[in-house]
């Protein structure tokens, strides 16, 4: 019999004992190994629980023991992760994680040391929690040239944004509610900043272009600034706001990782992805596009990633080589933001007039979309998109509209297919 330590037993340490011992036999069958969960490392006692005499305090403990051969580890963050992680992987024990910000920040590193040691670190669970989209990239999709990859990789902002989108909320309104709900934190800025769905997008980049990119290198902004008027304007144009994590590679080779509120047409699936659910789109040569969906958090749905990882670590005679990206020395292969080009929304205070089309042309612009809306009181909202074009060019088309006495009230980038 092989042993399971679980490092951490918060909501996603305990979801992974929980649905461990519910689907123990099934686990085994599916491994054909007799497994059991042995220890769990956490810092607090758990009287009353039923896996309470499992519990230790010291990860010598499990460094140790040569039965312990799999590692889940929930605890989240750097530290101590880091040091715990590189401990089990330098003892020859596969881990898996959900801790998102540790593979972002420090998956090179631990890929190596496994790699050195014969084991494995796998890390489906930290990005969509239960949606298989790590493992297809390295797998399935392996046979294609992946150009892009682009998706909702926050629940928390998709909610909010939802609430703005169906309910007429504001902003601050709809972020107290999810913290009601329990889908904000008392502190949502990694949420509502961008850095949650900047660490996911950092392991996507890294593991389908095979470098290392770290979060610095990904251009973050979060939902704070959009507003209701925002929201509705794009829903008047048949479309929705989303924040969007997205990478993708440029003709010259280079890739621009980014993660930013995008007005999204309601032709595209991504749209219509609503509530705390994720989904991640990618772009390939011999497939088009293929869209993952689900659950992007939660207790059971996390665990059922970091129990696929384990059955997977139990399979694997070796360090599976799909499953891992070298150490970037520069950043010479990531674009900057002066780079970015895609269609853009503006919400404006004032209907387009022909000085403003005479601008869009002489900048080689085209107004493909042009919205009015009356409010109940008689108040007008107007808004338009434009065609592709570089950040320089929006600027310069913004510097126009408003020398021609138009406001510009917010620009957003449009997501294209």
């Amino acid at each position: 019999m092989k042993k399971i330590a679980v490092l951490g037993y918060g909501v996603v340490g305990s979801g992974v004992v929980e649905l461990f011992y519910k689907n123990k036999e099934k686990i085994e069958k599916n491994t054909g190994t007799e497994l059991d969960v042995k220890y769990i490392l956490d810092l607090r006692e758990f009287p009353g629980d039923p896996y309470a005499d499992k519990v230790v305090h010291d990860i010598n403990v499990i460094l140790s023991d040569p039965e312990v051969c799999y590692v889940a580890e929930c605890m989240g963050g750097v530290n101590p992760a880091f040091q715990f992680v590189s401990s089990c992987l330098e003892a020859g024990k596969s881990v898996s994680t959900s801790n998102k910000q540790l593979v972002a920040e420090k998956g090179d590193i631990l890929l190596q040391l496994a790699k050195k040691n014969d084991c494995n670190f796998f890390f489906e669970a930290s990005v969509g929690g239960a949606i298989p989209c790590i493992r297809p990239l390295h797998t399935c999709l392996a046979g294609n040239d992946i150009s892009a990859v682009a998706g909702i990789l926050n629940g928390t902002t998709n909610f909010i944004l939802e609430k703005m989108f169906c309910d007429k909320m504001a902003f601050d309104d709809a972020l107290k509610l999810a913290q009601e709900l329990g889908y904000a934190e008392r502190d949502p800025s990694a949420d509502v900043d961008g850095a949650d769905a900047c660490r996911k997008v950092c392991i996507l980049a890294s593991l389908v272009f095979g470098k290392h990119v770290y979060p610095d290198s990904v251009y973050t902004k979060g939902i704070r600034d959009i507003t209701l008027e925002d929201v509705q304007m794009a829903q008047a144009m048949d479309s929705a706001v989303k924040l969007i994590g997205c990478v993708k590679r440029l003709e010259d080779g280079r890739i621009l990782p980014t993660v930013m509120p995008m007005v999204v047409p309601n032709e595209s699936l991504i749209s219509h992805v609503d509530g705390v659910f994720n989904a991640v789109m990618v772009w390939g040569d011999g497939f088009d596009k293929t869209m993952f969906y689900g659950r992007g958090a939660g207790k059971l749905p996390t665990a059922s990633a970091v129990l696929g990882d384990i059955i997977d670590c139990v399979k694997a005679e070796h360090t599976v080589t799909s499953h891992e990206w070298i150490l970037a020395d520069n950043t010479d292969f990531i674009a900057d933001m002066d780079a970015f080009c895609a269609p853009r929304f503006y919400r404006i205070s004032a209907r387009l007039d022909d000085a403003a089309a005479k601008a869009a042309d002489e900048l080689g612009l085209k107004i493909t979309t042009a919205c009015s809306t009356q409010g109940n009181d008689d108040s007008a909202a107007f808004g338009c998109i434009v065609s592709a074009c570089d950040n320089k060019t929006a600027d310069a088309f913004t510097k126009a509209l408003e020398d021609s006495g138009i406001s510009v009230l917010a620009q957003i980038p449009v997501l294209a297919d």
